[in-house]
């Protein structure tokens, strides 16, 4: 199954488990609102593929202690200093990814729980059990990290940077689960218990000098640290790549084959244009440039013509994989990504989109991945990716107006006037496919405004869209 989060301004982060050596394809279709006025000629495909679309492979597993029993081997002298750094970051990366997703899946649930107040109190009850048990495991994880503390100094500082950090990352999810809990008494015990875990990790982190007085007083140093610190985690967890762009030789080719099928002609047309019009005269000259201008204009004609049909519907890139510590290739992916219309889309990708009147001028960005990996060539113990794609849709507000609109409502008797920005719905639907396998088809609705991702709603199979927007969303996004 396919995940989609919300990130930072108008990042969406799209992640997905490659647990096989079967081919794996996924596809993404980006319903862009007609009014944006998006096209070809207004950002090319291979702008917007390089400048919003970024793939990164990490190694995955469901047995979480892996890492952590390489970790006390590598204490013991079995391992060498670069084998511990790599298991402890295996250890640390996948505390941080769980960390993550139940913090999410805590946030989301107080949605549901706010539009459904009749079963509050049985939601609330279910949200407390899962805060303890988040606080449990958290608890748990960094004790049996903490337990294994390397004596050799080589290693201490690679266990102290990621100690410093899993400290922090926890003290702020924890936190920000603080800040998004409902103000009510059902959550007092988990806010009061939440708080002195915090406490305890910031005491903690300062009796272990981790980080300098400067450094604490500072959010922005402290952050920027951590972020830092975040960087060196991962590094040795993800695999490493290059990507090629596919084609270059046939382009030559073609090029050149446009050019020669020009040349006949001009050719043929010089020695007819000499029959009949005899020695060199203004006329003939005249008749000379007609042809040489005539040639300027076919030749691009013709060489984008034969380069479209030549490229269509084959990869437009290839990305190999390298494992960070053997630099051996465990896997091979290629892409593709170009612009659609609705009619060309499949029966099941419409069937998805529910499409209707209000969105016939639709633009559809359709990007397509077709991978596979070799688990007999990953780090021991693993068999398992994580692929973290990353889409930034900071080039599509750049086509969406700033302008604002007023909403009037009757308050306590009196008409209130309140400003409103515009707000623009733009679909999300993703097709998977592993092996020979179903597909597995999945929507999303995102809310997006000039300055940021305002929503991310997933829709159910067989859910009806609505029929109107609200008084905050664009007119145009009218039965999305």
């Amino acid at each position: 199954m396919v995940s989609v989060e919300r990130k930072e301004g108008f990042t969406l982060k799209i992640s997905r488990i490659l647990r096989e050596s079967t081919t794996h394809r996924l596809d993404l279709y980006l319903f862009v609102p007609g009014e944006l006025g998006l096209s070809t000629d207004v950002i090319a495909e291979n702008a917007f593929y390089h400048s919003a679309i970024h793939v990164k492979r990490t190694y995955y597993s469901d047995r979480h202690q892996l890492p952590l029993v390489l970790s006390r081997l590598a204490r013991r002298g079995s391992l060498d200093s670069d084998q511990y750094r790599l298991s402890l970051s295996l250890y640390a990366y996948q505390y941080v990814v769980a960390l993550e997703r139940g913090g999410r899946e805590l946030h989301d649930g107080k949605r549901e729980e706010e539009r459904d107040e009749e079963e509050a109190a049985a939601q609330a009850a279910a949200r407390q059990a899962s805060i303890e048990e988040l606080i449990e495991l958290a608890l748990d994880i960094l004790k049996r990290l903490r337990r294994s503390r390397p004596e050799d100094a080589r290693l201490h500082k690679y266990f102290a940077n990621i100690d410093n950090y899993l400290s922090w990352f926890t003290e702020q999810r924890l936190l920000s689960l603080v800040a998004h809990l409902p103000r009510d008494r059902h959550y007092k015990a988990n806010k009061a218990r939440l708080l002195a875990i915090c406490t305890a990790e910031q005491e903690y982190r300062q009796a272990q000098e981790y980080n300098s007085a400067r450094v604490n007083r500072d959010p922005t140093r402290i952050s920027n640290k951590m972020r830092l610190l975040r960087r060196l985690i991962e590094y040795p967890v993800t695999l490493k790549e290059t990507t090629q762009e596919l084609g270059g030789g046939e382009e030559k080719a073609v090029k050149g084959l446009a050019t020669a099928v020009v040349m006949i002609f001009v050719s043929l047309g010089l020695l007819q244009a000499r029959e009949s019009i005899g020695d060199i005269t203004a006329l003939f000259v005249l008749v000379l440039a007609v042809l040489y201008a005539l040639r300027e204009v076919f030749k691009d004609d013709l060489r984008t013509t034969l380069w479209r049909w030549l490229r269509k519907g084959r990869p437009k890139w290839r990305r190999q994989y390298f494992d960070v510590h053997s630099n051996q290739l465990v896997g091979r992916q290629l892409e593709w990504f170009d612009y659609q219309r609705y009619s060309k889309l499949d029966e099941a990708i419409k069937t998805a989109r529910k499409r209707n009147v209000a969105q016939r001028e639709e633009m559809v960005l359709h990007y397509r991945s077709s991978s596979r990996m070799s688990p007999t060539r990953f780090l021991s113990g693993y068999e398992q990716t994580r692929e973290t794609l990353t889409l930034d849709l900071a080039v599509l507000s750049r086509l969406m107006d700033k302008a604002s609109h007023h909403v009037y409502r009757v308050k306590d008797g009196q008409v209130v006037r309140e400003s409103v920005e515009k707000r623009h719905l733009i679909n999300l639907v993703t097709q998977e496919r592993i092996g020979d396998g179903e597909p597995v088809i999945q929507r999303w609705k995102v809310v997006m405004s000039r300055s940021k991702i305002v929503d991310i709603e997933p829709v159910e199979p067989g859910q009806p869209a609505a029929s109107a927007t609200t008084g905050r969303d664009s007119a145009a996004n009218a039965g999305a």
